[in-house]
């Protein structure tokens, strides 16, 4: 399967929006109805690509199959990344979203002096956790309750990868 990354376009903000208030879309990651308009107002002002963070679409052979994004964290000279995917439910489980993570890698790499990206994921998503694995991230540790979803304060398992220590390719 042919993945790609891409800008986003302006007739794929009604599909960001639908994971904004499709309760499940966007599976145990919901965090309650959101501004569904904000991707709009967000595209409008830089297209999704600010200088330190945004989102790039997801391409499944050539379909818009979900999103991924970074965002600065840490403070000072040492700022780095995190980054995240989200799939459409139909994609998952084809390893789009690690192919789709190792491009979003790349591309930070390349494209800015970040030399650390961060992932977290719920300590039940063994798949992400594979996926993060195969890319080359290390698990770094457990923040406990670090997460407030779906009525409960949940734990956040980190994985962090260095420049240099990025897989060469996934299967």
């Amino acid at each position: 399967m042919d993945v790609q990354l891409r800008p986003v376009h302006k007739n794929d903000l009604d599909l960001l929006a639908r994971f904004d208030v499709e309760p499940g879309l966007i599976g145990p990651n919901w965090y309650g109805f959101r501004d569904a308009a904000r991707h709009r107002r967000r595209f409008e002002a830089d297209g999704w690509l600010g200088d330190e963070d945004g989102q790039l679409i997801v391409t499944a052979d050539g379909e818009p199959a979900g999103f991924v994004g970074w965002r600065p964290a840490g403070f000072g000279a040492g700022r780095y990344r995190t980054i995240g995917v989200v799939l459409l439910p139909e994609w998952r489980g084809r390893r789009i979203g690690t192919r789709a993570q190792l491009l979003l890698c790349r591309y930070l790499f390349a494209h800015t002096s970040v030399h650390r990206i961060e992932a977290g994921t719920q300590p039940e998503n063994v798949a992400e956790q594979r996926a993060l694995r195969r890319l080359g991230f290390q698990r770094e540790g457990l923040l406990r309750g670090a997460e407030f979803r779906d009525g409960a304060w949940c734990d956040i398992v980190v994985f962090g990868l260095l420049r240099g220590e990025l897989a060469d390719d996934v299967a």
